[in-house]
């Protein structure tokens, strides 16, 4: 009873009760297995008020009980949750409850324990969403309220965010609904039942229009809800209420929209002149949120009724689209004619495609058909326990005709990728360090799937006139690479220098290296090196002969080294700085 001794020691009871609020009343729970908690901090929150708003407590006993009350009233602002009750931990798994299970994501959660050492206050503030820890003994009437009051203020600001993607959503949705209209009483009568939805409320309205915008000139009722439904359909604004009908037209000279007590005004203009008031009555006073979401609603309204007289325009103009419908007619069959000529090419092409594909199938079936035989002779002398020295031959001529078939498949690919090596460059001033920074982001995710760390060096400002695309490509294909040949854990060091007239960048890998046959093929075209991939990544081969091909384009070069298998490359490419002539 020592902490409930200290909220009560602090609690000043001199002042008269509050009289009983009909104004909305903000509502906390308290969830604690002691009795006496609930009515220390009923005592202690008697005359609390915020915003003209009074305290609506509720209590539960239980993590089981705060279950039900958590589940069964999900507009409870804040919770005075103690975590020790049925066990240990219940406090935080309410927690989890009411973020995971319940999917309350608003309610402000102020966790009170008797006992801190049980649930430490950095470990629950990292682990669970709640939005403040206080210890039992700290909580004076004081510090209760100054929690209290901050967690009902994000409360507050939480559900006016919800409120406004509720309304954003709403428009949304209505948007597609108005524009579908065809009827400008029909569409009259759904802008005032959106407007009920987006406020949330029952309210009386009505809509009228203005054909021609100017001054002093009769308006017409199009829709009416609740009390203004007996004025729908007039054609006079002589026969609405005297007050109703000068304030339509106090609208209509204010041109603005207005926002007083229970009752708002509407305005807007169409793109075609015509004006629309808008006339709603609320059973409450609109909400700042309120009052923005009905401006953003209005503001859409204008293309809707545009729509729909537009429809009605473009439905009398139908008969003179026929002359048209004629002419673009004559113009499809005069490109028929023309797509008839290129079909005739597409022909003659997939001719020669086909004649192609017959000779590749010729050539490919002789060596097919080597290994298809020797296979079943070798089959034979397997089975008719021939000598090893048979067997040997039969293996020998199968690998030759293999070899000849890849062979052919290569030069088959090769040609099929020509058109890959047809690369062009655009020089401008780029900022290669900014780029190699980039690309390196860029590729971060698969190194931290490798586990692998990437140092960047890369000083601003070096110029250099370049094709930013082609070089980024270039660059992107040797970190790639970098983080493939590298291991599990591996490092991998990025720096770009300005050694002279040149703009240098290096990629270095502890991956595992090249040998000397590695370094005389390198960057050839479909070559495959000693080292493999470290987590079964695919290659193509391409790779590093696209990026010597680039280079060279822009008037550089690129080498690698490496101190031998096992030990790791470093990529270097040299640019000139400016362009050369």
């Amino acid at each position: 009873m020592a902490e409930q001794d200290d909220v009560l020691y602090l609690i000043d009871d001199s002042e008269a009760v509050p009289e009983i609020s009909t104004a909305r009343k903000w509502k906390i729970a308290v969830i604690d297995d002691d009795q006496a908690v609930h009515e220390g901090t009923r005592f202690a929150l008697s005359d609390y008020n915020l915003q003209g708003s009074t305290l609506e407590i509720l209590s539960a006993y239980s993590a089981a009980e705060g279950r039900v009350l958590m589940r069964d009233n999900p507009d409870i602002a804040a919770v005075l949750l103690d975590v020790i009750m049925e066990t240990d931990v219940a406090g935080l798994d309410l927690v989890e409850y009411i973020r995971n299970d319940i999917k309350n994501e608003t309610v402000r959660i102020i966790l009170r324990t008797g006992q801190p050492g049980q649930a430490p206050e950095r470990r629950v503030i990292v682990q669970y969403d709640i939005n403040d820890y206080k210890a039992k003994t700290e909580l004076t009437a004081d510090k209760l309220f100054t929690s209290l009051t901050a967690a009902l203020r994000s409360y507050q600001q939480l559900e006016r965010m919800v409120q406004t993607r509720r309304g954003l959503e709403i428009i949304i949705d209505a948007a597609s609904t108005l524009y579908d209209f065809k009827s400008m009483q029909r569409l009259a009568e759904g802008v005032l039942t959106q407007l009920a939805s987006l406020l949330n409320v029952d309210c009386a309205g009505i809509l009228v229009l203005r054909d021609d915008g100017a001054a002093g000139s009769e308006f017409s009722v199009l829709a009416g809800s609740g009390c203004y439904s007996r004025f729908i359909g007039s054609t006079s604004s002589k026969s609405l209420d005297p007050d109703l009908r000068q304030m339509v037209e106090a609208a209509f000279l204010r041109r603005k929209n207005e926002f007083a007590d229970h009752r708002s005004v509407l305005y807007l203009r169409t793109g075609s002149g015509r004006e629309v008031v808008v006339l709603l009555q609320a059973e409450r006073q609109l909400s700042d949120t309120d009052r923005a979401l009905v401006e953003i609603f209005s503001s859409r309204l204008s293309i809707a009724f545009d729509n729909v007289i537009l429809y009605q325009q473009l439905h009398a103009a139908n008969t003179q689209l026929e002359d048209r419908v004629a002419q673009r007619t004559r113009a499809l069959m005069q490109a028929n004619r023309r797509l008839s000529a290129q079909w005739l090419r597409l022909q003659r092409a997939n001719g020669f495609k086909n004649e192609i594909l017959g000779t590749v199938a010729h050539d490919l079936k002789n060596p097919l058909g080597v290994i298809l035989g020797r296979t079943e002779m070798l089959t034979e002398l397997i089975g008719a326990g021939s000598p090893k020295e048979n067997v040997t031959a039969q293996v020998e001529h199968i690998r030759d005709a293999t070899k000849r078939l890849t062979s052919m498949v290569d030069h088959l690919i090769s040609d099929a990728m020509a058109d890959a090596f047809d690369i062009t460059i655009r020089r401008e001033p780029v900022d290669v360090a900014a780029l190699v920074a980039e690309v390196t982001d860029a590729n971060l995710p698969s190194a931290v799937n490798k586990q692998q760390t990437i140092s960047v060096s890369t000083p601003a400002n070096f110029v250099t006139m370049c094709d930013a695309d082609r070089i980024r490509e270039a660059i992107d294909n040797l970190v790639s690479n970098a983080i493939k040949y590298s291991p599990i854990g591996g490092k991998i060091t990025v720096g770009v220098t300005h050694e002279g007239d040149n703009t240098v960048v290096r990629i270095t890998d502890e991956g595992a290296g090249l040998s000397p046959e590695d370094l005389g093929r390198l960057f050839g075209r479909f070559q495959r090196l000693s080292a493999k991939p470290t987590a079964g990544e695919s290659s193509t081969g391409l790779g590093l002969s696209i990026v010597k091909r680039i280079i060279d384009m822009h008037g550089g070069h690129v080498t690698a080294d490496s101190p031998g298998p096992g030990q790791g490359s470093t990529f270097t490419v040299t640019l000139p700085a400016a362009e050369t002539s």
